[in-house]
C-alpha cells in the first residue's frame, strides 16, 4: 500500500523559491527587465504553495529589480539617452 506524501510538492516549491532568489540577486546586476518579473513569478508560486520566507525575499528582490530598472531608464532619459558608470 502506498501513501501520499507532500514532500515532492514542497521541495518543488522550495526549488521555485530558490530560483526566484537567484533571479532576483542576479537581476540586481544584469538584465533586471527580464529577471525581476521572473523572480516575482517564481516567488509568488512558491509563496502560494509553501508560504516560505525565501519566497517573500524572492518577490522583494524582483520588485527591487524592477524599481532599479525604472531608475536606470529615468537616469538615461535625463542624460540624453546614455547611461554610464564611473568608478574611482
Amino acid at each position: 500500500m502506498s501513501t501520499y506524501s507532500r514532500t515532492g510538492a514542497r521541495s518543488r516549491a522550495n526549488g521555485l523559491a530558490i530560483a526566484g532568489l537567484v533571479c532576483g540577486i542576479i537581476g540586481l546586476l544584469f538584465l533586471p527587465i527580464i529577471l525581476g518579473p521572473l523572480a516575482i513569478t517564481f516567488g509568488a508560486v512558491s509563496l502560494r504553495q509553501t508560504g516560505s520566507a525565501m519566497a517573500k525575499w524572492a518577490i522583494g528582490l524582483g520588485i527591487a529589480d524592477i524599481l532599479l530598472m525604472i531608475l536606470m531608464f529615468a537616469l538615461a532619459a535625463n542624460n540624453g539617452g546614455s547611461f554610464t558608470w564611473h568608478f574611482g
